[in-house]
């Protein structure tokens, strides 16, 4: 339980850089690295400039976390109290029986071997 309410009051972000079409590199919690190929910004040579667009990209996913949590019991309804509590009890009592190993056979005794049955299975090469 304290794992879901860690989770869900965490925010994280995955940040991904693309060359072209193709991914190059995922990060979490950090910006992810450069495949060196980025271009330059705009370079003029008297009165020439040459515009390139950058191949590469990148992408942030953000997941934003839950800011405001149910503390206080009096927003929980009667029904919803109702099913903790019978919960809690039945759950509680679910093993309380199985202390002991029961078994069927152990007030019975064994049966009469009244043939041995080794003996009468064998075959013999005379």
């Amino acid at each position: 339980m304290s794992f879901v309410v860690l989770f869900s009051t965490t925010s994280f972000a995955i940040t991904e850089h693309y060359c072209g079409d193709t991914l190059m590199d995922t990060a979490i919690f950090s910006k992810a690295s450069s495949c060196g190929m980025e271009m330059e910004s705009k370079s003029t040579v008297e009165g020439c400039s040459i515009a390139k667009e950058n191949c590469c990209t990148d992408q942030q996913i953000l997941k934003s976390a839950q800011d405001e949590l149910q503390t206080s019991a009096d927003k929980i309804s009667f029904e919803q109290k109702l099913f903790i509590a019978s919960f809690i009890y039945t759950y509680t009592n679910l093993f309380e029986g199985l202390d002991k190993n029961v078994s069927s056979f152990e007030e019975y005794a064994p049966p009469v071997v009244t043939n041995q049955i080794y003996k009468i299975d064998e075959s013999y090469l005379i």
